[in-house]
């Protein structure tokens, strides 16, 4: 039972931040970069930001309406990615962002071109979208959420980082920075310090919740990383009595009885009662943001809840949501921290494979570029004051079509021989040990 409340409203927490806000640089052969014109974006030597173009690029912040189809889109994909990730976790606590992810890959999808884009929007359910209405709705979105309850905490930032010399397209950094206020540096991913850095842009921009997700070296091949974080902070509207936090008893997915920390609270909330589940909302701060808590009943196995989870329960389950008097919550404190997990499979089964592949078409940032990795992380805390949570993003961006080195390393037992050039052996041996 644990599992199956803490799955859904750590997940469904994360979207109704979302949800609940409408009720050339060409490489050469051999990867290095080449300036083609002067609107390319070169190291300026220091490693420090590139100041933002004052450019508008065409975009206009768009209404509510119009950003409609972008909150159902991320909502949707949001559904998505948590049943693939429910399904490779099926018997441990699930926990993430789904914005965030969204949000770190809408900004690679900038320099995504043909098949590879038309596979991308297909993962994020972004068909139907074009750049510029997707990156209009993410600044409109970006832009209303900073606004959004002055009695919570919403943070989100984002950030690009690239390889020192590596060269990119000006357009795409342009987009990026327009659309959703990212910071852009030029590092040299040789220097050690640089993960460090990185590290650290990360640990602030979460109020040191996530502290470390990329660790030394970095691969050679990789020539950027184009990062997102979220972090959330709010208290119940209606807060729980600390003293009326009992030890109780919670029966996990293996029926075991476990021992937790059950904070209390009766009161008027918004609550609906059907014969496949239970649900309730409670509000942060303005009630602008809020908890949804959803508890199969029955038969129904969480695991199987999920995988039949759509965007069109979701809205119903929200919808259903009325006010009803002296309603009993129980719910337990809880921490909870899920990754660092590397979403690379998950995304390839929604239907994003060739980002990763040789034939990956990047041509918006340079030529020869696939996604290597994408990793994510989030942690929260709920207690009878409100939430914390954090997620981050990180994308990386390799360089493909390069030939692996040749090399003969004898790290091993190995056999030689000493010849002449009609080939005589006139010694052979093996190599099994130094010692």
């Amino acid at each position: 039972m644990k599992k199956w409340l803490l799955i859904f409203l750590c997940t469904v927490m994360l979207v109704s931040v979302f949800a609940g806000c409408k009720k050339d640089v060409e490489t050469d052969e051999g990867g290095t970069g080449k300036v083609e014109d002067e609107n390319t974006v070169k190291d300026d030597g220091n490693n420090s930001t590139v100041s933002p173009d004052n450019e508008e690029n065409g975009m206009e912040l768009v209404d509510a309406k119009q950003s409609g189809s972008l909150t159902e889109a991320n909502s949707k994909f949001a559904l998505e990615i948590f049943k693939q990730l429910n399904k490779e976790d099926a018997d441990s606590n699930v926990f993430i962002s789904p914005f965030s992810i969204s949000s770190a890959l809408a900004m690679t999808l900038n320099g995504a071109e043909g098949t590879t884009r038309e596979a991308m929007e297909e993962a994020l359910s972004y068909q139907g979208i074009s750049r510029e209405e997707l990156n209009a709705g993410y600044k409109y979105l970006l832009s209303r959420l900073k606004e959004l309850d002055d009695e919570i905490a919403l943070n989100i930032a984002n950030s690009i980082w690239i390889r020192k010399d590596f060269l990119v397209k000006e357009e795409f950094i342009d987009l990026n920075r327009e659309a959703f206020s990212a910071e852009v540096e030029n590092m040299d991913f040789d220097n050690p310090e640089t993960v460090e850095v990185i590290n650290n842009w990360i640990d602030e921009a979460t109020e040191g919740m996530i502290s470390k997700m990329i660790s030394p070296p970095i691969d050679q091949q990789t020539i950027m990383y184009l990062i997102n974080a979220v972090y959330f902070k709010g208290q119940w509207t209606t807060e729980f009595d600390p003293e009326k936090t009992l030890e109780g008893q919670f029966k996990g997915l293996d029926n075991k009885k476990q021992s937790v920390q059950m904070m209390n609270r009766t009161g008027k909330t918004e609550f609906v009662d059907t014969d496949e589940y239970k649900a309730i909302r409670m509000p942060y701060g303005k009630e602008k943001m809020s908890m949804y808590c959803i508890l199969p009943k029955g038969e129904h196995n969480i695991n199987e809840w999920i995988s039949a989870m759509t965007l069109e329960t979701w809205n119903k389950i929200r919808q259903e949501l009325e006010p009803v008097d002296d309603v009993i919550i129980k719910i337990p404190r809880f921490k909870m921290e899920y990754g660092i997990k590397e979403l690379n499979q998950a995304l390839i089964n929604l239907g994003m494979g060739e980002a990763f592949s040789d034939s990956a078409n990047f041509s918006s940032i340079a030529e020869a570029l696939a996604i290597s990795e994408v990793l994510h992380k989030a942690v929260i805390e709920v207690n009878e004051e409100g939430s914390e949570a954090a997620g981050t993003t990180v994308v990386g961006i390799k360089v493909t079509g390069i030939a692996e080195p040749i090399e003969f390393i004898a790290d091993r037992p190995f056999m030689f021989a000493i010849a002449d050039e009609e080939g005589n052996i006139f010694f052979m041996g093996k190599m099994a040990s130094a010692e």
